[in-house]
């Protein structure tokens, strides 16, 4: 047990002692409607699978455990087609804020929180900063897929539409990885051309009303995706976020040196 990477299977001895000098990755994920085909826990599947490979990856260079999976996001534009719980865009902020500092407080120095829902992304980098203005540590946040982009395009998966999009390619792909006994058929079926994902950010967010109820909940055609492009993009994940993972802790480490 001692060698374990998940918090939750310490004792509270074994997790004060290892508090300090470890990175703790934190999961964040959701609960919400993926289409008629996957389930409504996809991204907390996949982020909680992200999380512990790339951990698992890491902890032959680094020091590191995995929190619990986060399941709930704030979701509320999935709330139209039912399976959804979501939280508030205040809520979820302070949700993740407070349980992140709870971390803190339990003497984590060195915190990565890994996001699985688009909803999230914006967020928890909130966190991220507001905490590490108030507290004598170091914190990282990002979504998995901006980590493995150049990865995740290798493999050609953002010709098939925004990447990583909703219930789309992707996402169906990695369920019938991980779990393709959750995956329902028929999968649904569109025609593209779908507009490829931008390397560089938007000039502007834009969101416009009832365009998630206009394309059904989904994205691009989810029946082109396969088991073995999913296995291929989990395993290239898993090596992205580990390496994000190391590099976060060795800059920490220089950081605390000249602090």
């Amino acid at each position: 047990m001692a060698d374990t990477l998940l918090l939750r299977e310490l004792t509270r001895e074994q997790a004060r002692a290892r508090a300090p000098e470890a990175l703790l990755v934190f999961p964040v994920g959701a609960l919400e409607q993926h289409g008629p085909h996957l389930p409504v826990g996809t991204d907390d599947y996949l982020v909680e699978n992200v999380a512990r490979q790339a951990a698992a990856k890491a902890a032959d260079r680094i020091p590191v455990l995995v929190a619990p999976t986060l399941p709930f996001g704030s979701s509320h534009h999935h709330l139209p087609f039912g399976g959804t719980m979501s939280v508030s865009t205040e809520t979820y902020y302070r949700v993740v804020r407070e349980l992140t500092e709870s971390l803190l407080i339990d003497g984590f120095r060195r915190i990565f929180i890994l996001n699985g829902h688009g909803g999230n992304h914006e967020l928890i980098q909130l966190v991220a900063r507001d905490l590490a203005l108030t507290h004598e540590a170091d914190l990282a946040a990002a979504s998995y897929w901006t980590i493995a982009w150049d990865a995740l395009t290798a493999l050609g998966l953002h010709e098939h539409g925004r990447l990583p999009g909703h219930a789309g390619v992707f996402e169906t792909s990695a369920i019938l990885a991980l779990h393709p006994e959750l995956v329902r058929e028929p999968r649904p079926h569109r025609d593209g051309p779908f507009a490829v994902s931008p390397r560089a950010s938007a000039p502007y967010r834009s969101e416009l009303h009832g365009s998630w109820q206009r394309i059904e909940g989904f994205t691009d055609s989810p029946d082109r995706g396969s088991a073995v492009l999913g296995r291929r993009a989990l395993d290239a994940i898993a090596g992205a976020v580990a390496a994000a993972f190391v590099e976060f802790y060795q800059a920490s480490k220089e950081n605390e040196g000249t602090a």
